[in-house]
C-alpha cells in the first residue's frame, strides 16, 4: 500500500499536512477536512473573477508602494495562471462551507501565493517570499472579496454568455415570425378555440417575450455591476489604503468590459445580498419566460396525428426504446428542464438572502454557487434550443385547414347579428359538426358575400380593419 506525499505547510493555526503537488496550503486543507459535504465546487467562472480581483489588487498595492514590485508581479503572473484556467484543479473547497466564503479566498489567496513563490524560485508551503494574507490578500477581506466576486463572476456571464444567447434566440424567433406570417391558424385561449390568428403573430410574441428577457438580464448587469470591494471586515475599510478599492475597481473594469462602480454603501452591500437576490429573480422570470416558450413548442408540435400537429419540430433523436418510429420533443423538454433548476435556484438565492446577520451575510457560497449557475444554465439551454430546434422548426397545413372548423370564428358574425345569435350558431355547429358558415347560411339572411367578409379569417388577425368592416 502506497502513501500519499505530504508537506508541511503552517497557518495561524498550526502545522497541517497538505498534499505535496498541491498549490493550496494548511487553511484550503483543514476547509477540505471540514466540510466533505458534496461534489459542488466553484466554476471556472467565478474561481477567473476570484482571480482578477487578486491581480488587480496586486497591482495596485504597488502603484500605491504597498507591496515589493517583485512579489507583486510574480503574484500578477501566477493570477493570470488562475485567470486562463491552469490551476483550477486546485480549487478543491465545497460550496457548503464558512458562509462568508472565506476558505475559498484563502483557497485563492494560498494557490496564488505558492505558485508565486514557485515563480520567483522558492519552493511551495514557504510562505517566505510570497505570503498569502501579507501579500495576496492585501488590501482585503474575504467579506468584500467574496460579494465581489459573486458579482464579477455573474456580471461576466451575463454580458458574455445570456445576453449574446437571448439575442440569437429572440433574432431566431423574429427569423420565424416573418417565414410563418403568411400563415393563419386558429388561436387558443384556456386550451380552448379562439379567434384566428397568423402563426407568424405567435412567434412574434415569443420574440417579444426574449426582447423582455435581454432587458431583465440588463437589470440584472446594472446590479450586478455595483460591488462590495473596500469595505474589508464590516465595511468600515479598516486595513485597506483609501485609494485601493477605487483604483481596483477601475483596473477590473478595464479587464472585463464591465461598469463595475464601487458602492455608495459599504454596510448594506456586505450584510446583504440584495442585489444577487434581485438579480437571481431576474434569471427566475427569464427562466418562467423560456419554459411558457418550450412548452408552446411541445403542444403546437404534438402529434403527429392525434396530437395539435401545426409544427414540424427538427427530429434529432429516437423517442422510444419501445415504440419504433417515435420521435419527441427533446430540446424543447431540455430547455424546460433547465427552466426549472433555475428556478429551484432561485429559491436557494432567495433564502441565502434572507441570512444577513448584522455585518455580514453568511450564505455567501451557496448563494454565488446557484446565481452563477442559473446565468450559465440558461444561456446553455437558450443557445441549444436555437441551434436545435427554432431555427429548423416548419409549420404544417394543420392550423390553415383548422381554421375554417373553429367554433369562435363566429366572433365575426357579432357586428352583424349580435352576440346570443352569434353563440346560437356556435352551439348548433358544435352540436351538428357543421361550419359555422354553414349554420350562419342556414340560420340567418346573410349573403354569401357578407358571410365572406364577416367570416375572413385574415381580416381577424387585424382588429381595427375587421371593426370597421363589421360596422
Amino acid at each position: 500500500m502506497t502513501t500519499a506525499k505530504t508537506r508541511t505547510e503552517r497557518d495561524s493555526m498550526g502545522e497541517m499536512q497538505v498534499p505535496a503537488q498541491a498549490y493550496y496550503g494548511a487553511s484550503t486543507q483543514r476547509a477540505v477536512l471540514n466540510f466533505p459535504v458534496s461534489t459542488l465546487r466553484f466554476s471556472r467562472n467565478f474561481n477567473r473573477g476570484l482571480a482578477q480581483i487578486k491581480q488587480a489588487a496586486a497591482r495596485v498595492n504597488m502603484e500605491l508602494g504597498l507591496l515589493d514590485a517583485r512579489v507583486g508581479e510574480a503574484i500578477v503572473s501566477a493570477a493570470q495562471e488562475v485567470i486562463d484556467g491552469k490551476l483550477e484543479e486546485h480549487f478543491v473547497v465545497d460550496i457548503f462551507q464558512t458562509g462568508s466564503g472565506t476558505s475559498t479566498n484563502m483557497n485563492a489567496n494560498e494557490v496564488i501565493a505558492n505558485r508565486a513563490a514557485e515563480i520567483l524560485g522558492s519552493p511551495r508551503g514557504t510562505r517566505g517570499p510570497v505570503h498569502p494574507n501579507d501579500h495576496v490578500n492585501k488590501g482585503q477581506s474575504s467579506n468584500d472579496v467574496i460579494p465581489t466576486a459573486i458579482h464579477l463572476a455573474a456580471a461576466n456571464a451575463v454580458k458574455g454568455e445570456l445576453i449574446p444567447a437571448l439575442e440569437m434566440l429572440r433574432d431566431a424567433m423574429n427569423a420565424k415570425s416573418k417565414e410563418f406570417w403568411p400563415i393563419i391558424k386558429t388561436g387558443r385561449t384556456h386550451l380552448q378555440d379562439a379567434t384566428p390568428i397568423r402563426l407568424g403573430q405567435e412567434f412574434l410574441g415569443y420574440a417579444g417575450q426574449a426582447e423582455r428577457s435581454i432587458r431583465r438580464a440588463r437589470q440584472a448587469l446594472e446590479e450586478l455591476c455595483e460591488v462590495a470591494l473596500g469595505g474589508t471586515a464590516v465595511g468600515t475599510g479598516v486595513g485597506a489604503h483609501q485609494e485601493f478599492a477605487p483604483k481596483v475597481i477601475a483596473r477590473l473594469s478595464q479587464m472585463t468590459g464591465l461598469p463595475l462602480r464601487e458602492t455608495t454603501n459599504h454596510f448594506q452591500a456586505q450584510s446583504t445580498l440584495d442585489n444577487i437576490v434581485a438579480a437571481s429573480g431576474a434569471m427566475n422570470a427569464i427562466a418562467v419566460s423560456l419554459i411558457k416558450v418550450a412548452n408552446d413548442m411541445r403542444w403546437l408540435g404534438s402529434g403527429p396525428r392525434a396530437g395539435i400537429g401545426e409544427l414540424d419540430l427538427p427530429e434529432v433523436q429516437p423517442g422510444s426504446s419501445i415504440m419504433p418510429g417515435k420521435v419527441n420533443p427533446v430540446i424543447p423538454e431540455s430547455l424546460a428542464q433547465a427552466c426549472a433548476h433555475v428556478i429551484g435556484n432561485h429559491v436557494s438565492v432567495t433564502l441565502a438572502g434572507q441570512s444577513g446577520n448584522f455585518e455580514i451575510n453568511v450564505m455567501m457560497p451557496v448563494a454565488a454557487y446557484n446565481l452563477v449557475q442559473s446565468v450559465e444554465l440558461l444561456a446553455s439551454a437558450a443557445s441549444n434550443f436555437v441551434v436545435q430546434c427554432v431555427k429548423d422548426i416548419k409549420a404544417t397545413e394543420r392550423g390553415p385547414k383548422m381554421v375554417e372548423q373553429g367554433l369562435a370564428i363566429c366572433t365575426g358574425l357579432v357586428p352583424a347579428i349580435g352576440y346570443d345569435a352569434s353563440a346560437k350558431i356556435a352551439q348548433e355547429a358544435q352540436r351538428t359538426g357543421e361550419t359555422v358558415r354553414q349554420v350562419a347560411k342556414r340560420r340567418t339572411t346573410l349573403t354569401d358575400a357578407q358571410l365572406d367578409e364577416l367570416l375572413d379569417a385574415e381580416a381577424m388577425t387585424e382588429p381595427t380593419a375587421k371593426i370597421a368592416a363589421g360596422g
